[in-house]
């Protein structure tokens, strides 16, 4: 026996604080009289009478709660499981996926609309058995005859012209193919349902459709298009139009002959999508002339209610509190009866949610429907008031996500999970969440899911060049001089990623330490999570080194200074001291292999020439520079503003790491 909602049991808790209040009232309402009414008056102002009938009254009003609050859970009986079985016929779709299903002479196009047209169909025969196939130049079976239509729908929608290699509307090889399938099921009646724009009458359909008629075969075409048509689009042609041998543009229109006379020919009807007949309808009422068979559907999981047997003991023991409660003569035990009725009355009128819906959205998530367990799971943990519910039901819902590869809604329905106190739920939510952060991380990288194939998996030196090709191609990416680049910011959102997957990890070891698959898991992330680091780190050096040191500036506003000597070279002041403050001394004393001053032309002057530094030994009366660098009538703020822009270059500052400086400079140190 299991309990569907066994949270409810927590109520019985409040049993024995009802059951204590009791008492307590009693004591301090006879305490309070006894205090008010003197000794000797007590027998003639108050009537007492025996507590029995009042405390007999209490034990059936919990019992009948209790018993109410455990048919709430309820107790449920497994019953089995049992096929159901219906009645249906066989139906066969064939659906046109030639590239001319895509002129919008339609809205949005053919074969969106026809497409609506199958969605219809499925909702208007919920109980016969229907298949998919696809033709264009050849024909293929993509969902065979089955009631799951769920499936066959998820594979409409994911059905377009790229599914059929070769173009073309090749009508006999979808017939063929639909006829021998239908003859597989041994059914003698079966309907063919044509969804096409159709295509210029071909002769060789003459056999084909004897054939169909043998096999029993009804045919209904829809035609999907409209007489004035629209040119057919493709992306490897100019103007996004396909390009005839005439070299003109390719005009489809509906060619309604062929598919008529499919329909006509084996005793079926012919329509269009566009018109104002109602297809499903038709379809509906044909298909009452086939010959209906009997199918095995779903199996479904029958359960056993003993919640009944728990009910009807409840009333019987609220009805004898009530009777007893009516011989009460006070005031207190009024009160309890009142607040005691008032609390069943409450747990009686409350509706407990459907104790299926949580089992069904298990059972879509095993059967692969993910988007279906995702919303189920969903709205359960929106809907439920209890915090340790919510938890389980995120984990249901983070586990299809993650099936999905929606990893950024696992990732926010794991977290959710994390709250709940059950150790193996949270467990569980934290091996999904870092393994969520992993999947993110690699996708981030690789830009692809991690492969579940282990041939696939990378080694360390496939993880090299998956980092390095990332790296080689975020360098590419040309950015402002002041700028970082973006590429950057995510492998560091990444490492992030990474490292706190670790640490989900290692809290999950805490809860199963003998899990293999957590463990290989935490060794996986950590090495990549390493190695990723080096990498970065290794480029972060190489890009430090390309970065050409900055070389200092002479001093602004003093045109009569030498220039500053390269790299290696000491000033001449250094190489000859005694030489300072001299314009006349030997020039062969000072290195100067041509007898003359770097930077002077002709005769040496007597005196220093303005705007030299004052320096020991200079004659008395020359002008001492300003230290700071101001030229004769400029203020100090054009000074600023002059040294700020001859040294425009500086202020840029060495580029971000990460990226590497591609522009020259505007001045060359």
């Amino acid at each position: 026996m299991l309990l569907a909602q066994p949270a409810w049991l927590l109520l019985l808790v409040l049993l024995p604080i009802l059951g204590a209040g009791a008492v307590l009232v009693s004591r301090l309402r006879r305490k309070q009289w006894h205090a008010f009414v003197a000794e000797r008056l007590r027998p003639v102002l108050l009537r007492t009478s025996s507590p029995l009938a009042r405390w007999f009254s209490l034990i059936f009003l919990l019992a009948a709660t209790a018993a109410l609050t455990t048919a709430m859970a309820p107790p449920q009986g497994n019953a089995g499981t049992r096929a159901e079985k219906t009645t249906g016929r066989n139906i066969l779709i064939a659906l046109d996926l030639s590239r001319s299903m895509r002129v919008t002479d339609v809205k949005p196009d053919r074969l969106a609309q026809a497409k609506v047209v199958i969605y219809e169909l499925l909702e208007a025969l919920p109980n016969e058995r229907v298949g998919l196939i696809g033709f264009a130049g050849t024909a293929h079976l993509l969902a065979p005859l089955t009631i799951d239509h769920g499936a066959v729908r998820e594979t409409v929608e994911q059905a377009d012209e790229n599914w059929v290699s070769m173009g073309g509307s090749d009508f006999t090889a979808a017939l063929r193919l639909a006829i021998s399938t239908l003859k597989e099921t041994g059914q003698k009646n079966n309907a063919l349902i044509i969804l096409s724009d159709g295509e210029k009458h071909d002769e060789s359909l003459v056999s084909i459709i004897d054939a169909a008629k043998r096999a029993g075969v009804y045919i209904f075409a829809v035609g999907v298009g409209t007489d004035d048509g629209g040119f057919v689009p493709s992306e490897d042609f100019p103007n996004g139009r396909m390009i005839g041998p005439d070299g003109k543009p390719v005009l489809s229109r509906l060619q309604p002959a062929t598919l008529r006379r499919l329909a006509t020919d084996t005793l079926g009807r012919f329509a269009t999508a566009s018109g104002s007949t109602d297809i499903p309808a038709m379809v509906k009422l044909a298909a009452k002339d086939l010959d209906a068979f009997e199918m095995k559907g779903r199996e479904r999981r029958f359960t056993i209610e003993f919640y009944q047997w728990l009910v009807l003991p409840a009333i019987v023991f609220l009805m004898v509190s009530i009777v007893a409660a009516t011989r009460w003569r006070g005031t207190a035990g009024n009160t309890v009866g009142t607040a005691a009725t008032i609390a069943c009355g409450i747990l009686l009128t409350h509706q407990p949610a459907r104790a299926g819906e949580a089992a069904d959205a298990k059972s879509q998530l095993e059967q692969g429907h993910l988007d279906q367990a995702r919303a189920a799971f969903g709205n359960l943990a929106a809907e439920t008031r209890f915090p340790e519910r919510t938890a389980r039901y995120s984990l249901g819902e983070a586990t299809a996500a993650y099936r999905a590869k929606d990893y950024p809604a696992a990732r926010a329905a794991f977290s959710r999970a994390l709250l709940s106190a059950d150790p193996q739920v949270a467990g569980n939510a934290h091996f999904g969440l870092a393994n969520s952060l992993f999947q993110i991380g690699w996708e981030t990288l690789a830009k692809s899911p991690y492969p579940t194939d282990p041939k696939a998996v990378p080694d360390l030196a496939g993880f090299d060049t998956i980092v390095k090709d990332r790296l080689a191609a975020i360098l590419k990416t040309e950015t402002e001089p002041d700028q970082s680049t973006p590429g950057i910011a995510e492998l560091e959102n990444l490492a992030v990623n990474w490292a706190d997957a670790v640490e989900h990890y290692d809290s999950a070891l805490l809860a199963d330490p003998a899990n293999p698959d957590l463990q290989h898991n935490r060794e996986t992330t950590m090495t990549f999570l390493k190695r990723l680091l080096q990498l970065l780190e290794q480029e972060r050096q190489q890009t430090e080194e390309s970065i050409p040191e900055p070389q200092p500036s002479p001093a602004p506003g003093n045109p009569g200074e030498e220039p500053s000597k390269g790299p290696g070279e000491q000033p001449d002041d250094q190489q000859n001291p005694k030489n300072q403050g001299d314009p006349k001394s030997d020039p062969g004393d000072q290195g100067d292999p041509d007898g003359k001053n770097q930077g002077d032309q002709g005769e040496q002057p007597d005196k220093p020439q303005p705007g030299q530094n004052d320096k020991p030994g200079k004659e008395p009366g020359e002008q001492p520079k300003d230290p700071s660098g101001q030229k004769p009538g400029e203020t100090p703020e054009e000074t600023a503003r002059r040294i700020l822009g001859e040294n425009a270059d500086l202020q840029k500052g060495p580029p971000r790491a990460g990226r590497h400086l591609q522009r020259i400079p505007k001045k060359d140190w």
